[in-house]
């Protein structure tokens, strides 16, 4: 388990801790609603999760959310799956998104950077003129409420204007980056039968030029619903035949027409990593992203018109959606398209600095991979206005704390958060008022009853157990693409304990009341009744300079044993001799448990991740099990399909030795 800190390693001032919005909110929650003036965020949160209807209600009204129609009541039906809230109520989220532009014409909406690291503005104005004359030229096309929209885009200001547009019109964005291949595309895009496709030729990577035509043009011939493809010449090639021009359908000068759609209307579809079978195809609804984004980017993050956030993600992963959201409270969003590593490992740094970031978001894998490098930001960088680093994809181990308060600022908030596409969201992490512990998320969310529960539904407190969450949300899916009965979105939340949401983390909820996510439970490692999240073994591991990454498994095997492996990726002149296998079992055995040193210790030539960076722990377990290779995971899904080879082979010589 990752330690737990006694001493903060920052506490916010009593000025930050006033000046915040999330105190603003409670004070005025307070007079108005009836919340606790006294006790702090934890008794706002308290409140936020017992009167759950009273709390979005307040929150409707601190954000100045504009129903077009009224709402009948807040919660209809709080059974999950199916909860119904807003009942009656109509909205747009592309309003909201572009409400800034009414008195911020000139400033800037979106600061696009590309690997040049300089930054070009678009401005309110110019954002919401081109979000008009694109909204008008899909209807012309025919794009009706409901209707598809996808985009195989990078993170361009072309992107969210499409996401925009489509929102404006009422239709359902969906997008992929384009370094995802045909098939992982089509696994996606096929399941949703999009109208239009908004495509990029290529894009810049590193340094270099990546032509995507190709697979356009594939995606053109395999997606036959498609009515019209734009094309949007980032490398500067011809139109192909038949596409329609970006420049052309976004030059008028058209004020945007916003449709107004119910609280439960789709906003946009999201995709789980999809390991096995085909990826899930997430619905979310544009009054419940509205809500949960305006209360995590507005309260948790205490962004508004003077802040810039700057999150590091492609158009393939949640957070790029969540990174668009900033535009809800008013905020500069920076938009970065290009590698986190060129021309060097502090790329992410120098951005933060030349866009005057004072939220900068980024994962947890590259803080690590900064440290490893011997970057130093503060010494390379002027990063002044930078007052948050937050980090998600994977829990930031104790050294990315200290090496961010050591590197960047002792001054510095820095905010670990968690959640999942699954409710494109955060679950628990930043709250600006509240000390930041080593190894720790600093609390479960507003209107959020996070809590940790054993295998009988007990909940638990300073013990590992299973992230749950017993009350609705309002970026809870709707539903599944393509799943008529409910049963495949049902099984993936809902079949552990009944009308409770399971996440899938193993999770602790310190006496403190921060948060502890060890890494994903159906990949928990379970020595004699001990269990360990992979995230404290890759912690402790990866410390060492000769490990470049690793992968944990644990195997439940038909004798009642239990096989566990660790496989280790070596940094370039190192080599696994007994004296490296003797450091890393020593390291585990001190700094984790003497229960949890691996059976054995393997070299292998790389680790496979998904193709939004997580690692594939759950498909190598079942190669390993002898689960043939394409039912154990979605080729489509993973960044380097000859890595899984080795995990096969090696499951065949245990099998042929057993």
């Amino acid at each position: 388990m990752s330690t737990v800190s006694p001493q903060p390693l920052w506490q916010p001032d009593p000025e930050r801790i006033a000046r915040a919005r999330i105190t603003r909110f409670q004070a005025w929650a307070a007079e108005q609603h009836g919340a606790p003036a006294e006790g702090g965020y934890a008794a706002l949160h308290r409140w936020s999760v017992d009167e759950l209807d009273t709390f979005w209600k307040a929150l409707t009204e601190w954000f100045d959310v504009r129903f077009s129609t009224p709402y009948t009541q807040v919660l209809g039906d709080r059974t999950m799956p199916g909860a119904r809230w807003f009942p009656g109520a109509t909205l747009n989220y592309a309003e909201h998104a572009l409400r800034a532009a009414g008195t911020r014409a000139d400033r800037p909406a979106l600061l696009h950077v590309d690997e040049t690291h300089e930054p070009r503005p678009v401005t309110w104005a110019e954002l919401r003129r081109q979000v008009g004359s694109l909204a008008a030229e899909l209807r012309t096309l025919g794009v009706r409420p409901g209707d598809r929209v996808s985009g195989y885009l990078p993170n361009i200001p072309q992107a969210v204007i499409a996401l925009l547009a489509t929102a404006a019109v009422g239709g359902v964005w969906s997008s992929c980056a384009p370094d995802f291949g045909a098939r992982s595309v089509l696994d996606r895009f096929q399941q949703i039968e999009p109208v239009v496709l908004f495509a990029v030729d290529g894009y810049r990577y590193g340094g270099k030029e990546h032509d995507r035509r190709d697979i356009v043009a594939e995606l053109r011939r395999d997606l036959p619903t498609l009515r019209a493809v734009v094309h949007i010449p980032l490398l500067g090639t011809e139109p192909p035949e038949g596409t329609l021009e970006w420049s052309a359908l976004t030059s008028a000068d058209t004020a945007p027409v916003f449709e107004q759609v119910p609280f439960d209307h789709p906003l946009w579809v999201l995709y789980s990593s999809g390991t096995t079978g085909l990826p899930k195809a997430i619905v979310q609804s544009q009054g419940g992203i509205l809500l949960e984004h305006l209360k995590q980017l507005g309260l948790h993050c205490d962004l508004g018109p003077e802040d810039r956030f700057f999150w590091y993600t492609s158009t393939g992963w949640m957070m790029w959606n969540f990174l668009v959201s900033g535009l809800l409270t008013g905020t500069t969003t920076v938009l970065y398209d290009g590698s986190p590593g060129y021309p060097d490992t502090g790329a992410q740094w120098r951005v933060a600095e030349r866009t005057g970031a004072t939220l900068y978001g980024t994962s947890a894998a590259y803080v690590m991979a900064c440290r490893k490098a011997g970057v130093h930001p503060s010494r390379d960088f002027d990063l002044s206005s930078v007052q948050c680093v937050a980090t998600t994809g994977s829990p930031l181990p104790p050294d990315g704390f200290r090496w961010l308060h050591d590197e960047v600022r002792d001054d510095l908030w820095i905010a670990s958060v968690s959640g999942g596409t699954d409710v494109c969201s955060c679950f628990a992490g930043a709250v600006p008022t509240l000390p930041v512990h080593v190894g720790e998320l600093q609390a479960p969310c507003l209107g959020t009853d996070l809590q940790s529960w054993d295998p009988s539904g007990k909940p638990l407190v300073d013990e590992v157990g299973e992230l749950v969450v017993t009350n609705p949300m309002p970026s809870m899916p709707v539903h599944f693409w393509n799943d008529p009965d409910g049963s495949r979105y049902h099984d993936s939340y809902f079949d552990t304990y009944p009308g409770v949401w399971r996440h899938g983390d193993w999770i602790t909820v310190t006496s403190r009341g921060s948060v502890v996510i060890h890494g994903r439970s159906d990949s928990t490692l379970n020595r004699q009744g001990v269990r360990m999240g992979s995230a404290d073994i890759y912690e402790a591991v990866e410390r060492l300079p000769e490990i470049r990454e690793s992968l944990v498994i644990g195997i439940e095997e038909p004798d009642g044993g239990y096989w566990m492996p660790l496989f280790v990726h070596l940094a370039p002149g190192a080599a696994l001799d007994e004296a490296l296998l003797d450091r890393i079992k020593q390291t585990i055995r001190e700094q984790l448990s003497p229960r949890h040193v691996p059976d054995e210790i393997i070299e292998v030539p790389g680790i496979p991740h998904t193709l939004t960076g997580k690692r594939i722990e759950v498909p190598v377990k079942r190669l390993l099990q002898g689960t043939p290779l394409d039912k154990a995971v979605n080729p489509g899904s993973i960044d380097n399909l000859d890595l899984l080879t080795f995990y096969q082979d090696l499951a065949r010589n245990r099998t042929r030795r057993a």
